[in-house]
Formats: C-alpha cells, sequence, structure tokens
C-alpha cells in the first residue's frame, strides 16, 4: 500500500476541496479512528476479539461484552473488560484533534462515533454523538450513582460495588442492549441533514450502526478506511485507503 507523503497529500486536498464546499458535514467514525491512539479495533487480525487471551477462548468474544455476561458471569465480565478496554492512558490522535479544529472553523456540524473511548470529546470537539456510550461514564445499576472510570480499573473486588450494595458498570451499549435513544436521535437528525458525510476507520459491518448511512440524502459521500467498504448501494464521491490520522493531520 502507497502511504506515501505525495498520496496522503492528494487525498488531503481532494477532501479539504468537498469540506471548503459543504455547508454542512458529518462525521462518522468507528474504531480505526481510534487505532492510530492505540486502541485496537474489534474483528481485525489484531484486534480484540481475534487476541482476547487464552483464558477467555473458551466464550464468544460477543459474550464477553454482552448484558448477558454481565449479568450471569459478572466476575468473567470485568476480568475481560479491565484487562481489553482500559483506555485510560490513550491520547486524541490527529484525526481526532482535527475533527476538533474543523468543528470549531464551522465547517464540520456534529461526530457519530461507534468508538466507547471518548477521546472526540477529549480533542475537544462539542456536538458528538456518542452511540455506543463510553466508558468513561460509569453508574450503579441499582440507584444510578455516577463513578469515574478508576473505580472499575482500580477496584480490588472482582465485581465493583456501590455504596448502596449494586454492581457499577460501564455505560457502554452491550451486545443485548438498545442503542441509547438520545444519541440515536440525534445522530440520525445530524447524517440526515448533512450535505457531505465522512466516514472514517469503520467497515460498515456492526449493525444497528451501519445502516444510519441510509439516512444520508446529501450531495457528498467520503469513505476513509484502510481496506475497501462496501458503500451499501449509497455513491461514493471519494474513497480513501490510507491511515486517517494522516489524511486529516494534512488537510
Amino acid at each position: 500500500m502507497d502511504y506515501s507523503e505525495d498520496s496522503i497529500r492528494e487525498a488531503a486536498d481532494r477532501l479539504r476541496e468537498l469540506i471548503d464546499a459543504s455547508e454542512n458535514t458529518v462525521f462518522f467514525g468507528g474504531a480505526g479512528v481510534s487505532t492510530e491512539s492505540g486502541i485496537p479495533d474489534f474483528r481485525s487480525k489484531n484486534g480484540l476479539y481475534n487476541n482476547r487471551g487464552v483464558e477467555f477462548d473458551r466464550y464468544p468474544p460477543e459474550y464477553l461484552l454482552s448484558i448477558d455476561c454481565l449479568l450471569r458471569e459478572p466476575r468473567v465480565f470485568f476480568e475481560f473488560y479491565r484487562q481489553k478496554l482500559d483506555g485510560r492512558k490513550a491520547k486524541p490522535n490527529a484525526a481526532h484533534i482535527k475533527l476538533a479544529e474543523l468543528e470549531k472553523e464551522g465547517k464540520l456540524r456534529a461526530v457519530v462515533t461507534q468508538n466507547i473511548d471518548s477521546l472526540h470529546t477529549e480533542a475537544g470537539s462539542r456536538c458528538v454523538f456518542e452511540i455506543h456510550g463510553s466508558t468513561a461514564r460509569n453508574y450503579c445499576m441499582r440507584c444510578g450513582k455516577r463513578y469515574p472510570p478508576d473505580f472499575i480499573f482500580e477496584s480490588e473486588d472482582d465485581v465493583p460495588h456501590c455504596s448502596c450494595g449494586g454492581t457499577v458498570r460501564c455505560d457502554v451499549t452491550l451486545y443485548g442492549e438498545q442503542l441509547p435513544d438520545r444519541a440515536v436521535a440525534g445522530a440520525v437528525k445530524a447524517i440526515s441533514e448533512a450535505d457531505l458525510l465522512i466516514v472514517g476507520g469503520t467497515s460498515l459491518t456492526v449493525y444497528p450502526a451501519a445502516s444510519f448511512l441510509h439516512y444520508f440524502s446529501g450531495r457528498h459521500l467520503v469513505l476513509i478506511n484502510l481496506e475497501h467498504v462496501d458503500s451499501r448501494g449509497l455513491p461514493v464521491d471519494l474513497e480513501i485507503n490510507l491511515p486517517i490520522g494522516k489524511v486529516f493531520a494534512a488537510l
């Protein structure tokens, strides 16, 4: 794959032209946006599902991050969660930072993300719809009391408990749960009103998130991913198969 400075610059210039010509740009992103921050994706060869550890190999990967696992085998759930989803040291990369800058410039209306690391918010983006929730937010399943991430990751108990006795869990949409209504409503509205939709770092294989693209009826669609992405029948103006952080850094 050609990751030369010339190829990156050419791609960035073409993307910038579309952004400058648009009045309402929305970014829809997936795990590939955060891999350059050191957070593994889920389904690639080096992703979380293929490197979950021998102690978890007997479990289907989706089960380990499901509401069923949390309720039936909470010790297994939290052991896996602490080992694999601790992103507290991760920092925003060039893609997160540039998206925040574009919002401040008035060139980007919203970010819709499937990621649970809250790096877009940390980078300074204000209009962010986290359709799968965030590990930065945690709450008691009994009384609703809120807790910081450290409470779960640094707890000496196998299963973290609130002062009321309830289990403290991450505010993440687990397999078997519905997506959060407020984030979904905001994401759908943003995408449906966009005239430019930039889809980055996602293979569009995770549903129902991938179906959000069908709300887009704007003028231009851009896909940025290391590998080719099926656009689900939507016309694509520009497809960039380069590292997303390098492309945004060159804008």
